[in-house]
C-alpha cells in the first residue's frame, strides 16, 4: 500500500508532518507493508511552506495509479487581512493551487477505485474550490465551513469524516487523528493503538460516517 502526501507552494507544515510521522510509525509496525512519500504535482523538488518559508522535499511526482491513500493538506498564510488589498490569505492561496497541475492528478486519483483521497484542514476546501467534492460529506477547519457549504459540500463538524472515497479531517492538529484512523482502517485497531501509545496521543471524537440511524433533533 502507498501513501502519498502532497506538497504544494505555501502548504501548511503541520498538515503534512502530523500524518507523515504517524503513518511512518505505522508502516514500521506492519513491517513496511505501507510506503509513505512526500510528493508534488511537478515531481521531486524543494517545496516552500506558508509558515516562515519552512521547506520540505518532495521525493517524487504524485502518481494517481498507485493503490492506497493520497493526502492533501491545506495552506498556511494570513487569515484576517483583506484579500482585496492584494494579501494572499489562505482562501486566495488555495484558489491559486486549484488552478495548478495538481488538480487533474487529484481527479485521476478520485477516479481510481484503488485510491482513497484524504484531506487535512483546508485540503477539503481546496478540493471544494476545484469542484471535486460536491455533495460529499467533509470536515475542515472551523473557519472554512462556509466555503464548503458554498461549494455544495455537506459540511460536518467532526474531527474526522469518512465518506468512503473521501476522508477528511478538521483543523491542523487533526492530521494526527487522520493518520491513526487510516492505520485502523487499513490494519486494524491494534496497530493504531500501538502508534497512539508510541506518540502518547489519543484520538479525539467519533469518526463520522454517512450511515447508521439518523438522530432526532434536540
Amino acid at each position: 500500500m502507498h501513501t502519498q502526501i502532497v506538497l504544494f507552494d505555501k502548504f501548511d507544515p503541520l498538515d503534512v508532518i502530523a500524518p507523515f510521522e504517524v503513518l511512518v510509525a505505522g508502516a514500521q509496525a506492519v513491517g513496511g507493508d505501507m510506503t509513505v512519500e512526500l510528493v508534488s504535482a511537478e515531481g521531486g523538488r524543494e517545496v516552500v511552506s506558508g509558515t516562515q518559508d519552512l521547506t520540505l522535499t518532495a521525493t517524487g511526482a504524485l502518481d494517481p495509479t498507485k493503490p492506497g491513500y493520497v493526502i492533501v493538506p491545506g495552506a498556511s498564510g494570513p487569515i484576517a487581512e483583506d484579500p482585496d488589498e492584494g494579501v494572499e490569505t489562505i482562501p486566495v492561496l488555495l484558489a491559486g493551487v486549484a488552478e495548478t497541475a495538481l488538480i487533474p492528478l487529484l481527479h485521476e486519483a478520485f477516479e481510481n477505485p484503488d485510491v482513497v483521497v484524504a484531506t487535512v484542514c483546508g485540503g477539503s476546501a481546496l478540493l471544494a474550490m476545484a469542484g471535486m467534492i460536491e455533495n460529499c460529506y467533509a470536515s475542515t477547519h472551523y473557519m472554512g465551513f462556509d466555503l464548503l457549504d458554498a461549494a455544495g459540500v455537506n459540511a460536518v463538524r467532526a474531527r474526522v469524516v469518512d465518506d468512503g472515497k473521501l476522508i477528511s479531517a478538521g483543523g491542523v492538529t487533526s492530521g494526527l487523528d487522520l493518520g491513526l484512523y487510516l492505520l485502523e482502517r487499513s490494519y486494524g485497531p491494534r496497530v493504531a493503538h500501538a502508534v497512539e501509545e508510541l506518540f502518547e496521543f489519543e484520538r479525539r471524537g467519533t469518526v463520522w460516517k454517512p450511515s447508521g440511524r439518523e438522530p432526532l433533533e434536540w
